[in-house]
């Protein structure tokens, strides 16, 4: 099991001052410049530990001319809290009393692939619903390689055998943990990442 991209969220955690920042964005966004006053730290203080916080999927960035602002990255923060809470207690929570759920579960992912796989094994179309998306997607990125680094080529090449629209796929990869991007490098998230249509009502 793969357990380095959930250290690597907690390692980005492991700084005081990026827990700063990170209460002071739970507030809304803020720029450098704010967030340096705010933290009585210099401007490239605040750069190095935003850079972090990014690379770990912690924060948005945005630029409006000459400034960056930040913003919290909420879905993720909570996902991976919630990955790591699962991964910990995973075999403690595998106990029975569970079985008429997982077949309803199962039920339900064989009817959403039914609706929206062809018998070529393309996606019809993405769904709007998040709980039917998540199942799509986890159908379509099983497909690809544990372990394995994929260009954005790649990654786009692989999309396109399923639907046309690569570039809002690999966008919601990404959005739900599905893969990590690290300089335009893909690669797998371990499934205790990955966001939990099970979860959903």
């Amino acid at each position: 099991m793969q357990l380095d991209k959930i250290v690597s969220y907690h390692k980005a955690l492991a700084d005081p001052t990026r827990i700063r920042i990170l209460i002071l964005l739970a507030e809304g966004e803020l720029n450098g410049q704010a967030l340096a006053e705010k933290l009585y730290v210099t401007p490239a203080t605040i750069t190095h530990h935003s850079t972090k916080l990014r690379e770990a999927s912690l924060i948005h960035e945005r630029r409006d001319k000459n400034t960056i602002y930040f913003s919290l990255n909420h879905y993720f923060i909570k996902n991976n809290a919630a990955a790591t809470e699962q991964l910990i207690y995973k075999n403690i929570n595998n106990t029975g009393g569970t079985d008429i759920v997982h077949d309803e579960q199962k039920r339900m992912k064989e009817s959403v692939i039914k609706n929206f796989i062809s018998s070529e094994g393309k996606l019809k179309n993405i769904p709007a619903q998040l709980k039917k998306k998540l199942i799509v997607l986890e159908y379509v990125v099983t497909k690809l390689e544990e372990g394995r680094k994929y260009t954005e080529k790649e990654i786009n090449d692989f999309i396109k055998d399923f639907h046309a629209d690569f570039a809002t796929i690999r966008r919601e990869f990404i959005m739900h943990q599905f893969m990590y991007r690290e300089s335009e490098i893909y690669e797998l998230n371990p499934r205790e990442m990955w966001a939990r249509w099970e979860d959903l009502s």
